[in-house]
Order: structure tokens, then sequence, then C-alpha cells
């Protein structure tokens, strides 16, 4: 019954559909599926007629026990008014079993976020937009997509995982759709390791049999051990199914500190070279983060089945920021919290930060993350 709490409500707001379709306008007009029959009193037509209307949009919030009228279909009016109702309702709480309800995969949105509050990344903007888009496009993808985050602290690798949470689900980070992961929070003790690895199975099934389209974060991805990134990769395979469970429509984000190293030194050989960073190409600096990642002594990630057997669809690089978008940052921040600002003090916030290396003082050591409290030291 608690399904039916609604029913007011949602029979209100199916007013005009039901008026609609009984013909409750004075203009006269052919008969229609489901109108009155002559000789029939209109009350009655319309009581019949909501019936129908309600179990059809029963059938379309809750799936279990639907009995969806046969041989009877919406005018193409009514169709796009429940369409709308349905989606409305649905933004209030869950309305099926599953997290399917809750995905919004929205596209635009993310497009409009990236470009207008994330700075100084230009390789990243444009890989991870066309990855995400790509693979919600594909109707039967061949394996799940899998992103691989690289850069300095602070750079925006965790802002951009949020933010395509918050995009692709409702519910954002709080979705049931989204798991995330920090290594040393989650998986402390080397020793345990065995016991990790049924734990990060199962939260993987179970979320994955909840939601087909799952998010699965991974932070400070170098620290994984390597016998949890092993658990990990039967689901990034080419596999159509794992115990009957299909994981090719779920995401999995690597972040890493990994490769920053030598993400910085291209960014710097550029400006040194007089040249500006949104010349730096894809292409030119994969296979200088590649080459780091195979020589990298710094846990397991690097030595993965997951890299050695290229289950990694993109490696996404985070360049190094400069003074001109920690000041974004800084003013993004302002904006934030409706807070007034001035050119100065937005100078002002950025001079406390550290800059490297200490010839040039070029990059911020921190990049925009300590940002918004660095804010609070100029409030009134």
């Amino acid at each position: 019954m608690a399904r039916r709490a609604g029913l007011p409500l949602l029979l209100c707001c199916l007013g005009p559909l039901l008026c609609g379709a009984a013909g409750c306008s004075r203009a006269p007009r052919e008969a229609e599926p489901g109108a009155a029959a002559p000789g029939v009193p209109l009350g009655r037509a319309v009581s019949d007629l909501s019936g129908q209307y309600w179990r059809y949009l029963a059938c379309r919030l809750w799936r279990e026990g639907c009995e969806q009228p046969q041989g009877w279909s919406l005018p193409l009016v009514g169709q796009d008014y429940l369409e709308i109702l349905s989606s409305w309702y649905c933004s209030f709480g869950k309305c099926c079993k599953t997290g399917d309800c809750r995905i919004a995969n929205n596209i635009t949105g993310l497009e409009l976020d990236l470009s207008r509050r994330l700075h100084g990344q230009h390789l990243a903007k444009d890989v991870i937009l066309r990855a995400v888009q790509g693979f919600l496009e594909t109707t039967r993808p061949e394996k799940a997509l899998a992103l691989s985050f690289h850069g300095w602290s602070g750079t925006g690798k965790n802002f951009v995982a949020r933010m395509i949470a918050d995009h692709l689900y409702r519910d954002g980070l709080r979705s049931e759709c989204v798991k995330v992961f920090i290594s040393l929070f989650h998986f402390p003790h080397p020793k345990y390791v065995d016991l990790y690895k049924v734990q990060l199975k199962k939260q993987v099934s179970e979320t994955v049999q909840l939601c087909k389209q799952s998010l699965f974060i991974f932070d400070e991805a170098e620290k994984l051990h390597s016998g949890l990134l092993d658990a990990i990769k039967p689901y990034v395979d080419h596999y159509d199914s794992i115990n009957e469970v299909d994981y090719r429509r779920s995401i999995f984000l690597f972040l890493s500190n990994i490769g920053g190293n030598i993400i910085n030194q291209v960014t710097l050989d550029f400006w040194r070279a007089g040249r500006a960073r949104e010349e730096i190409t894809m292409e030119y600096l994969e296979q200088h983060l590649r080459m780091e990642l195979l020589e990298s002594t710094d846990g397991g990630f690097a030595h993965s089945h997951l890299l050695e057997e290229n289950l990694i669809d993109f490696f996404v690089p985070f360049l190094p920021l400069e003074n001109r978008h920690v000041k974004l940052c800084v003013r993004d921040a302002f904006l934030a919290r409706s807070l007034p600002y001035t050119e100065e003090i937005l100078d002002e916030v950025v001079r406390m930060m550290v800059f490297v290396p200490k010839e040039e003082k070029l990059f911020s050591a921190q990049g925009c993350k300590s940002v918004s409290h660095r804010i609070n030291y100029f409030l009134p």
C-alpha cells in the first residue's frame, strides 16, 4: 500500500490527461480509442478511463505486480504527458527495485560543468567527455569503461570524478549505483588482502545487480594491493557475463598520482620553449605517461594485469595548474558561497599558495586543493 501513497497527488496531475482523453472539450471530434460510447454516462466513462490510465502509469513506476491494460494504448499526447509525470514523480524517490530509475546521464550538463568549472585541463575535458558520451551511446559495449586519471594532487581528479557522478546519477555520490573506494581507508592492512578481495567482489557484484550502469571510483589507486587490482580485472575485461551478471555497462575510474612528475615535466618543457600548454596533445603526452607507469615502483597499479593486458581505455593526464588557473578556482570558491570579491582579493589568495619550481614558480604545489579554506582568511 505504501506505493499508493502518492495516488491523490498523481490523480490530480492526471486531470488534464483524463479530460483530454475522455472528451471534456466542447468542440466535436471523432471517437478515439477509450472514448465514451453513445449512451454511456460521461462520469462512468471518465472513471473507467482513469482506471486504465492509472494502471498504465503504475506499470511505469512500479514494475512488480504490474497489470497493464491489454489491447489498449495511450494517445500520443497522453504518452508525452505520462512521460513527464513519471519523470517528475521519480525525482522525489526511487520508483523501482533497481537504482536505474535514478540514472540521469546528463551529458549536456557534464559538458557545461567541465567547460566552466575545470580549469587548465584541455586534455582531460576532451578525453573524458568523448569517452563517457561514446560509452553511454553504445547500445552493447564490448567491455566496461575504464578511465585512469593521473596528475598531481589538487589538479582536479576527484573533482571530475564527483562531477561525473553528479551528472550520470540524480543522487550523485550518494547514489546506490555509485561506490567510492579509498585505498588506505577501505583496504589499510596488506595482511587482510584476501578478506578485502572477497568484500570487494561482493560489493561490485551486488551493485551491478542493482544497477546495470554502475560507477566505481578507486581513489589513490597507486596504493591498491596488486591482489585487489587482479580481483577487479575480470569486471573490466571482455566477458559477456560473470556468474550470469553482465558488467559491460559499468564505469571504473582509477585516480592516481603516478605519472604526475612526467606530466609536469612535459608541461614545463613546453613553457620553457615558449609554447602554450594547449599545444600539448594527448598522443604526445600519453607516450610519456605510459613509459613512466611501466617504470614506476610505486604500488601494484603500474604492474597490474589491468595495465599489462591493456584494459584501461584511456589514461587521462591532469596538467599542473598555473597562477591564472588557481585564480579562477579562487573566484569559483567565492561564487559557490555567494560571497563578494575583488580582483585584489583573488590575487592575495593566490599569493598565499606555494608555487614550484623555485626558479620559475610556475605551478601550484597544491593545485586548487586548499583554496576553499584559504578564502576564509579574507572574510569579514
